[in-house]
């Protein structure tokens, strides 16, 4: 069955996905998520694409960007070609990696693409793995309170105001605010790495590790496992390895 055509942006301002092949992660540790970061700067300057927003997953990320000089098939080649080499490399592996096409949507409307800004910022705090959104690392959300030009702030800061300082924090407010936002994602139930589910752990049951939930009474321990297991579709065998709670126990539960 042949591919349907990807939809082009008239502004060449879109929404992508990459995903890991067969759900693998694409980050296994802090080493790569930075390695993947260094090599979205590199080809930053050589394909002079503008990028807005990114937003690293376990296995899974999101990035709003502007092409530049080089369509966005050749940039998304060149960044997955190289980050994959080095992958590969890193781990003793071969094959591929990421998914084998991206998912892309155009952005052309202003309002929708503060949209999908506010939607990849908050990508972690829907997730559950952090219950603020300047406490995730993997993001370029710190870039426009900091002021850092890694990424291309100027844009999305001047649609709220000329004024610097006023910009940032009308950025922060928008960026923070509740809401039912709906976007092009992964239609996969994300997979929760341990290290996700760690970070879910402790922010979920107010501890400061994973397994200070044993000293909990039984009854709210459990009501704790119920969450876990329910609400943020963390594993039995995953709550049983990161909290020490026997496997029976949270069966049962």
């Amino acid at each position: 069955m042949p591919r349907t055509a990807r939809l082009k942006s008239k502004n060449g301002i879109y929404h992508i996905i990459m995903r890991g092949i067969n759900r693998q992660n694409l980050f296994e540790d802090e080493g790569d998520c930075t390695k993947f970061i260094q090599t979205m700067q590199r080809y930053k300057e050589i394909c002079e694409y503008k990028l807005y927003a990114y937003c690293l997953m376990g296995n899974h990320l999101h990035l709003l960007l502007m092409e530049g000089k080089e369509p966005l098939e050749t940039v998304m080649r060149r960044i997955c070609g190289s980050y994959v080499l080095w992958y590969n490399n890193k781990y003793d592996r071969v094959g591929y990696l990421f998914q084998d096409r991206f998912k892309s949507e155009p952005v052309e409307d202003d309002t929708y693409f503060l949209t999908v800004l506010r939607y990849i910022f908050q990508n972690p705090l829907k997730a559950r793995i952090v219950t603020k959104i300047q406490n995730y690392t993997w993001t370029n959300y710190i870039d426009y309170i900091e002021g850092n030009n890694r990424t291309d702030t100027d844009f999305v800061l001047n649609f709220f105001s000329t004024d610097r300082e006023r910009a940032i924090t009308s950025f922060i407010e928008y960026i923070n605010i509740e809401n039912a936002d709906e976007c092009m994602d992964i239609s996969e139930k994300r997979r929760v790495t341990d290290d996700d589910a760690r970070k879910v752990i402790k922010a979920h049951c107010k501890v400061t590790n994973a397994i200070d939930v044993q000293k909990f009474d039984i009854s709210i321990r459990n009501l704790y496992i119920k969450d876990l297991k329910e609400s943020y579709g963390l594993s039995i065998r995953q709550i049983e390895r990161l909290t020490g709670i026997s496997r029976g126990i949270i069966q049962r539960v």
